[in-house]
């Protein structure tokens, strides 16, 4: 069977950081610290990942990268007395994924954007790197495209602050389980078994068919 190149790029980074990916992304990273944090790309760095998650060369689309400071949030030690334990210096790790955090940057840069994913393009002892792929919901290339034109929705506004992204949905823990009982899933396979078992409340609890009175007619049905 005959691959595309998609699998060859996606071969090349399963391990970027040696073989002949080694010395190119040494180059890079080097290039990128001296950037600023947030910065516009012509294309994206990683080409299967980006049309995996939507993006097309035409006009609306823009890639972004953006760097981020790898390791929990440093603070201040505090000038007055403490004991070691109420310092609040160490431990401190956000609650969101860098790449959400990236993703969020991303959008507050460029605000008249809608955030559509992003993917993980390097990291040195310092930051982490991420390309973002942002769409512009105004544009009437976008507003044409039938696969794309679903984020020009009312319901899209600021998605990633919502946690409607990729990685926000992983951090709201809708993606990925150990099979647990409780998770969404979980619950929803549960509902459509007592549905069709007639178990749910709306057929166990006493609630009844509200039928017209003409149709009941029709259908012979006894009010």
């Amino acid at each position: 069977m005959v691959k595309s190149m998609y699998h060859y790029i996606a071969q090349l980074w399963k391990r970027p950081y040696d073989g002949e990916m080694k010395e190119i992304m040494r180059q890079r990273l080097i290039e990128w610290r001296r950037q600023p944090a947030v910065v516009r790309v012509e294309r994206p760095t990683r080409l299967d990942r980006a049309r995996a998650i939507g993006y097309e060369a035409k006009q609306g689309f823009v890639v972004v990268r953006v760097r981020v400071r790898k390791g929990g949030m440093r603070k201040q030690r505090p000038r007055s007395g403490r004991r070691p334990k109420r310092m609040g210096i160490y431990g401190f790790a956000p609650a969101k994924s860098l790449q959400l955090i990236a993703e969020e940057r991303a959008a507050r840069k460029y605000p008249n954007l809608e955030v559509l994913g992003s993917y993980y393009v390097g990291e040195d002892g310092m930051y982490k790197y991420f390309e973002v792929i942002l769409v512009d919901p105004h544009h009437p290339a976008i507003q044409a495209d039938e696969d794309i034109n679903w984020i020009t929705q009312p319901s899209q506004r600021r998605r990633v602050f919502r946690g409607k992204t990729l990685a926000g949905r992983r951090m709201r823990g809708l993606l990925r389980s150990r099979g647990l009982r409780g998770t969404h899933k979980w619950k929803w396979k549960k509902k459509a078994k007592e549905r069709k078992l007639k178990k749910r409340h709306e057929a166990s609890r006493g609630a009844r068919l509200i039928v017209p009175k003409d149709l009941a007619e029709e259908l012979g049905i006894e009010k």
